[in-house]
């Protein structure tokens, strides 16, 4: 018989499990590291996430330029400083106005705060309720969407809507 001399040269398994032990740690890292880059991106670290309500303001809109048309509370959200927001209507579908926040003057609505009016900030549990201030909006029954945008960040942060009814 005749001997044949094989140089086979194989890896061994427990080498080959090592292996693939260390490639899957290496892939699960970069991933996460991408992922994670991802979401950071994503939220600019300051994901703020708000819930506010609308509900018809107390009395009945007539033809006088001072009815009280909505009322806003914030319901989920961080506080944010009076002079970081814009409140805006859309009174049965007609172009957007913004309404003067608490303290302004001069524009066609104004935002009269409730809740904890001591400090400079909308918090949780706070209001407002927008009323018209020098023309008349809503003398009837009509429908108010209001827009509400954080001006620092130029970020819609909630919209909402309500029905004003005679």
């Amino acid at each position: 018989m005749q001997k044949e001399n094989r140089n086979e040269e194989a890896v061994s398994p427990v080498i080959a499990t090592i292996l693939m032990v260390a490639i899957t740690v290496v892939l699960a890292g970069v991933l996460y590291v991408w992922a994670s880059s991802l979401a950071e991106d994503n939220t600019d670290g300051n994901l703020a996430l708000y819930a506010f309500s609308g509900k018809d303001a107390q009395g009945t809109p007539g033809t006088g330029t001072a009815d009280n048309l909505i009322m806003l509370t914030m319901d989920q959200g961080g506080d944010i400083n009076w002079a970081a927001v814009s409140v805006k209507l859309a009174i049965d579908g007609a172009a957007p106005v913004t309404c003067d926040n608490p303290g302004g003057e001069g524009g066609v609505c104004s935002l009269v705060e409730f809740g904890n009016t001591d400090d400079q900030v909308w918090s949780v549990g706070d209001g407002v309720t927008i009323a018209e201030s020098g023309q008349d909006l809503c003398s009837a029954s009509c429908s108010i969407d209001v827009t509400i945008t954080d001006t620092r960040e130029n970020k819609v942060i909630d919209t909402t809507n309500g029905v004003v009814a005679e």
